[in-house]
């Protein structure tokens, strides 16, 4: 049976002398087709200050960038009242009459533990011609503590000031329904301003299309990842702009993570729809102080200003009431060929049934051709597991290896210079799965190998439809349209045809997969290596049909060497890659390692520890840290978990105090009227009450309730953003008999000044995260 096989599959492909050229040609279509896929999906030229007025300029909207990415600009801070300045006085240039929402912000968490901000957001209106509704565009203008905020989220800022200058001085009519610009306060500390904004603003309460836009690196498309629930109609109108990039396997992803933007707050109330989209390349300067100007890519400002303005556009003239509230379903959609494919959610399932099917037919026609059997098709539906969990484990593989030899990537999500460590592991993946094909079909046959890989794309998308509905068509499609392709190759005549019939199949999934692969890489980034590595494997599945012009028959020993050769090629490839990516890939001034160092200083005990949430600390931070220990109880900012620790000198630095207002009992209540205060400049001001006797009925400080959840086997705490130099007027509820010990945490940024730190060679970079170069000082005081 197998010799018959092989017999069909080397008619199929023409003769053994041909075949050489048969794989050139294939693989040469193939990747055209890849790369005019992934090509669809990058952004655009940006477009300079020449450019009709009513058109989106990113060299205009980089003025901005410029001017907000001056310097850092944390919540609170004189540099961030600089930006909003800029932004009310830019906003008021263009004739708009722009508000400042000065209040106090809420994140409640879970578990007795709370975020709270001052934020000052600022808010315009561009009122409509004959308004069905309003539009509101979001982004955030304060950046984290050791950042710029070019990118994160100057980006966003600069592109809802360029296209409020489009729509004002751009000479077209002014929109039919208002819209709104909303440039938030705190996003960075504790979504706090997107929260004041839709609690505490009257055009917060209105039922709105939120359109929010952000930045999670420095480059890419800008990529629209996230949706409200039922979104449906809101996909036909974003299908309509110039350049659309979005999956709705994409917006499954983000609804599993616990990740938040601006529009985690939105989508908490349900008067709002909407959309929230991002660029998400060059990750390794987020939150970083290389988030500057002079890092982002041009053509990514474009991207997003090109979305926004259009979507501003489009829903501007729209009857919004439909579009304000949720379609009866999501959509599924996924670019392809330059365009949006969409259809609804309801289909997932019919094509999900229609693609086994299709498979089902395939199996069926094929064995009684004598090409395969139900048994052998099932073993090459087990086989094909073997390289989908292989390119996973192998990805994750390299990426240790890679932190091995430079520890510094362990830090971040993705290298600086990712590229070509990006095409390492895509050569990686091709080399097992040719190597893979070519031990496998010496065992049950090219035939039972190509219809049990099919079935198995088929069977995922069976669980994909049950699982990640908005996934499904990742291998349903490609499933459906290798099954016919396969078919038609049965009956096809000439030997040609048959290779057409099949490479176009694989075209058709090489469409829909490509430019998946290629925005997963960084939206996971190579430490989650594993997601874009099986993805690019599916691609190999569902194209093992055309792999067969790469190997000759098995009916001699120097043939089956033959046979390993594009496997080999591949795996030197993925060698070739991977060094070249190290090689480009080593620190400089303009790429430095990462390293993560903050102080915290306990004034109970009069000691103070550096600390470090490096995995393995560096050269440069092992100068100060040497240990391991928790601290998560003296300082509850910081995570819980053993952290690298190292003694330092004690600073001379005065720690934040409690006054008690009045103190007053009723029964078994006792509430606290306090007021809390730092006794230096500091970024975030917090307190925290014990475990255990005491349970913290409520917790409000400037006039909000801050913690919405509290029991007795939960820490309180609450971590205010950007106090004034007042301090806060705190009112605690109790219940329990006793002194009340409240522990008093504030923080500041900068370590230069302290005594024993060394600053950073030029090669030596900073973590982002919101504890680097925190300076930390505790006590407890007894109520």
């Amino acid at each position: 049976m197998q010799n018959v096989a092989v017999a069909e599959v080397d008619r199929t492909f023409a003769s053994p002398p041909r075949r050489p050229l048969v794989a050139a040609v294939v693989l040469v279509v193939l990747a055209l087709v890849a790369f005019l896929g992934i090509a669809d999906v990058q952004p655009p030229s940006p477009r300079p200050a020449t450019i009709a007025a009513g058109e989106f300029s990113a060299a205009r909207a980089f003025e901005h960038v410029q001017r907000i990415g001056q310097e850092v600009h944390v919540t609170g801070s004189p540099a961030a009242d600089r930006v909003r300045e800029y932004i009310v006085a830019t906003l008021t240039g263009y004739g708009l009459r722009p508000e400042v929402q000065d209040t106090v912000g809420v994140n409640a968490g879970k578990f007795g533990s709370g975020s709270m901000a001052h934020v000052r957001n600022v808010v315009a209106v561009l009122p409509g011609t004959a308004s069905t509704g309003q539009v509101a565009l979001m982004a955030h203008y304060d950046s984290v503590q050791v950042s710029y905020g070019a990118n994160d989220d100057g980006a966003g800022s600069s592109t809802l000031l360029e296209v409020a200058r489009a729509l004002t001085q751009g000479g077209a009519a002014k929109p039919r329904n208002d819209v709104v610009f909303v440039f938030t306060d705190a996003e960075e500390a504790c979504l706090c301003g997107a929260e004041a904004f839709v609690s505490r603003h009257p055009l917060g309460q209105k039922p709105s299309v939120v359109l929010n836009f952000e930045a999670r690196g420095s480059s890419g498309p800008a990529v629209m990842f996230q949706t409200s629930a039922g979104n449906a109609d809101l996909i036909d109108v974003y299908a309509r702009t110039p350049r659309p990039v979005g999956t709705s396997l994409a917006v499954e992803v983000y609804r599993l993570l616990s990740n938040d933007t601006d529009f985690t707050p939105v989508l908490a109330q349900t008067r709002f729809t909407g959309l929230n989209t991002a660029y998400i390349d060059g990750s390794s300067v987020y939150h970083s102080p290389m988030d500057r100007p002079s890092t982002m890519d041009r053509a990514s400002l474009q991207h997003h200003g090109d979305e926004a303005l259009a979507l501003t556009r489009e829903f501007g003239r729209a009857d919004l009431p439909p579009l304000m509230k949720p379609a009866a379903g999501d959509a599924v959609y996924f670019p392809f060929a330059g365009l949006l494919v969409r259809y609804p959610a309801a289909l997932t399932w019919p094509l999900a049934i229609l693609a086994l099917l299709a498979v089902a037919a395939l199996v069926f026609l094929a064995r009684r051709r004598g090409l395969t059997s139900v048994p052998r098709t099932l073993s090459g539906l087990g086989l094909a597991l073997v390289p989908l969990v292989g390119a996973a484990v192998a990805a994750q593989l390299l990426w240790a290896l890679l932190v091995a030899i430079r520890p510094g990537y362990g830090e971040l999500l993705d290298p600086a210079r990712p590229t070509w460590l990006r095409f390492g592991v895509v050569a990686l993946s091709a080399a097992i799965v040719l190597c893979w094909y070519s031990f496998s079909r010496r065992k049950v046959g090219p035939v039972p190998l190509a219809t049990g890989a099919l079935t198995l794309l088929a069977l995922l998308g069976i669980l994909f439809a049950a699982a990640i509905p908005g996934g499904s068509y990742l291998v349903a499609l490609p499933a459906l349209f290798g099954a016919l392709a396969g078919i038609g190759a049965l009956y096809a005549r000439p030997a040609l045809a048959k290779v057409g019939i099949l490479t176009a199949g694989a075209a058709v999934s090489t469409l829909i997969l490509a430019p998946t692969v290629a925005l997963f890489f960084p939206a996971l980034g190579l430490a989650t290596g594993a997601a874009a590595a099986m993805l690019a494997m599916l691609l190999g599945l569902a194209g093992l049909p055309v792999l067969e012009p790469l190997f000759r028959a098995p009916t001699a020993p120097r043939h089956r060497r033959l046979g390993a050769a594009p496997a080999l090629g591949a795996l030197v490839l993925a060698v070739v890659c991977t060094t070249t990516g190290m090689v480009v890939g080593s620190w400089d001034a303009g790429h430095p390692e990462p390293t993560h160092l903050m102080y915290a200083l306990d004034k109970d005990t009069g000691t103070a520890e550096w600390v470090s949430l490096e995995r393995s600390p560096g050269e440069w931070t092992s100068r100060y840290v040497h240990g391991h220990q928790r601290l998560n109880r003296q300082f509850p900012v910081l995570p819980e978990g053993e952290l690298s620790v190292g003694p330092a000198q004690a600073a001379d630095l005065a720690a934040p105090k409690a006054t008690v207002l009045s103190d007053e009992t009723a029964g078994d209540r006792r509430t606290l009227h306090l007021h809390i205060a730092s006794q230096r400049d500091v970024r975030f001001l917090s307190f925290y009450g014990p475990v255990g006797d005491h349970r913290v009925v409520s917790a409000t400080v400037e006039g909000r309730e801050a913690v919405t959840y509290i029991t007795a086997q939960d820490r309180f705490g609450v971590v205010f953003n950007g106090p004034s130099a007042a301090g806060l007027d705190v009112t605690l509820v109790l219940t329990g008999a006793g002194a009340f010990p409240l522990r008093l945490v504030d923080g500041s940024d900068g370590l230069t000044a302290l005594p024993g730190f060394t600053p950073r060679p030029a090669t030596v970079g900073v973590f982002g995260s919101h504890s680097s170069e925190l300076l930390a000082v505790a006590t407890t005081q007894t109520l």
